[in-house]
């Protein structure tokens, strides 16, 4: 059977679905945490109506499992499921669950957590610790290959700057401001996201063009194994994927958690800060902290060094493997009569 993507339409989700040739179908969610009592009532009707979306889907499809990782859409997918009983694998990629991922493991069959420390939230006999699993595009990427496809001189330092999907507003700002000093000490590649992207470009051609040739700014970068293949040292921010990616390339970090993504980038960031893989900076003192952060790294190769043999320490390169085999196992499943 071929897989089908349930989520969000419009945003970065749909268009990866679509690039990667699985068929997307819109459920409608909305969360219904912290907000005035009016936003709760529309945002439940929305919740409804995506739990008949999916439960349409559901019955039009024959799914043999559901695999989920959170998010307000996961939500009325994963109810449509049970409602069907069909078993779903729940997959949390940060290390502290949200309310989502918390309500969707009461439904879950099983459970797959990054890190050890996840198991805590979750019943022990529904979890296993899989690891992130990492993108099929990370195989086999060697510095060399990467700088080569890269177009990245062999010889000299590169730090890698990116944001999330959309960017990282604060440090597109802090390399705008250093640009000039970052680019004595490495070659820089900024990936910036969209929304910054025209002043970013500004800001490259005001370069002299000594200085341009060292500086590879891009708005988005669907190949980013290769971007972070090639770096000795990556600032970003510390979303669940730099618990696997990172890891997986022993690529040293400066992490600086997005400030209003509640506590999980802090959490996720303070995981690798605590085993030495990465330092971290606050967002508010980036401007400040930015470039000096950057040269004391680059000038100590061992502490790089070191740091790269810390998170490749921490890489579990078979968790894709885990849970797809997890997945396979539950869709052999036959539900017990009058189990739910």
């Amino acid at each position: 059977m071929d897989p089908v993507y349930l989520g969000s339409a419009g945003g970065v989700e749909e268009r990866l679905a679509r690039r990667a040739g699985v068929r997307f179908e819109e459920v409608s969610a909305a969360g219904v945490h912290g907000l005035a009592a009016w936003r709760v009532v529309l945002n439940l009707v929305k919740l409804a109506r995506g739990v008949v979306a999916a439960v349409r889907a559901g019955r039009r499809e024959r799914p043999e499992a559901l695999f989920v990782t959170g998010g307000y859409a996961s939500v009325p997918v994963a109810l449509a499921a049970w409602l069907l009983r069909v078993p779903v694998l729940l997959y949390l990629p940060d290390i502290d669950p949200g309310l989502a991922v918390r309500f969707i493991g009461r439904l879950a069959s099983r459970i797959g957590v990054t890190t050890e420390e996840s198991r805590a939230h979750f019943p022990r006999h529904k979890v296993f610790v899989s690891g992130y699993p990492v993108r099929a595009e990370f195989a086999g990427l060697t510095r060399s290959s990467a700088r080569a496809m890269m177009g990245l001189e062999t010889d000299r330092p590169v730090a890698l700057f990116m944001g999330g999907s959309h960017g990282a507003r604060s440090i597109n700002q802090a390399v705008a401001g250093s640009l000039v000093e970052l680019l004595q000490e490495a070659q820089v590649v900024h990936v910036s996201g969209e929304l910054d992207w025209p002043w970013v470009e500004d800001r490259a051609g005001e370069l002299p063009p000594r200085l341009r040739a060292s500086y590879h700014p891009m708005p988005y970068l669907h190949e980013i194994g290769s971007a972070m293949a090639a770096a000795d040292l990556v600032v970003c921010r510390a979303g669940a994927s730099t618990l696997g990616e990172l890891p997986y390339l022993g690529l040293p970090a400066v992490l600086v958690p997005y400030p209003h993504a509640w506590r999980y980038q802090r959490v996720n960031a303070q995981w690798l800060t605590d085993r030495g893989a990465a330092v971290q900076l606050e967002d508010a003192r980036l401007q400040q902290d930015l470039l000096p952060t950057v040269r004391e790294l680059l000038a100590d190769p061992e502490r790089l060094t070191a740091m790269r043999d810390r998170a490749r320490a921490l890489a579990q390169p078979d968790a894709a493997a885990r849970l797809a085999g997890e997945l396979h196992a539950l869709g052999r499943r036959v539900p017990e009569e009058g189990s739910q």
